[in-house]
C-alpha cells in the first residue's frame, strides 16, 4: 500500500511539474497500454477533467504526447499535436527512458521538434518508465 501511495505523491508532483492546473484543458495522443496510469490520474486530478482524446474539437491549452520509437514519424505527430493546440502552448512530449523499450534519441525529439517549428525546452523525469520534454514554438515560427 506504502508503494501505490508513494507512486501516487510522485506522480501528482510531475503533474504539476507539468504546469498543469484547475481549469485547463489538455489533450492526450498516444495512448497506449503501456502509459502510466498513475501520471494520467494525476493529471486529470491537477486539471479536474478528463483528457481530451485526438478527436477533440476543443482547442487545448497543452498537449500530452506518449511516444516510442517505432511509432513512425515523430515529425509528423507534432504536426498533427499542433492541430488542436492554442498558440503559444507546449506540447509535452512523453518517451520512454534510455534503456526501456521504446527509447527515443534526445537528437531525434530536437530535430523532429525543429521540422515541426518547434524546440526542446527541457527534459523531466516524469514516471518510473517515462521522459517528459517540454515542447513549445521556436522563436522563428512565433
Amino acid at each position: 500500500m506504502a508503494s501505490s501511495t508513494a507512486a501516487a505523491n510522485d506522480a501528482a508532483t510531475a503533474a504539476r511539474t507539468l504546469g498543469f492546473a484547475h481549469g485547463k484543458i489538455v489533450q492526450e495522443l498516444g495512448y497506449d497500454d503501456d502509459v502510466d496510469l498513475d501520471l494520467r490520474d494525476a493529471i486529470e486530478d491537477a486539471i479536474d477533467a478528463d483528457l481530451e482524446d485526438e478527436d477533440t474539437q476543443e482547442i487545448v491549452d497543452a498537449v500530452i504526447m506518449w511516444w516510442r520509437s517505432d511509432d513512425g514519424d515523430l515529425v509528423d505527430g507534432l504536426m498533427d499535436a499542433l492541430t488542436s493546440l492554442a498558440e503559444g502552448c507546449p506540447i509535452w512530449l512523453l518517451t520512454p527512458k534510455p534503456g526501456r523499450s521504446g527509447h527515443v534519441n534526445f537528437a531525434d525529439i530536437e530535430e523532429s521538434a525543429s521540422l515541426a517549428g518547434l524546440q526542446a525546452m527541457s527534459s523531466v523525469s516524469l514516471a518510473a518508465d517515462w521522459l517528459g520534454t517540454r515542447l513549445a514554438p521556436s522563436k522563428a515560427r512565433s
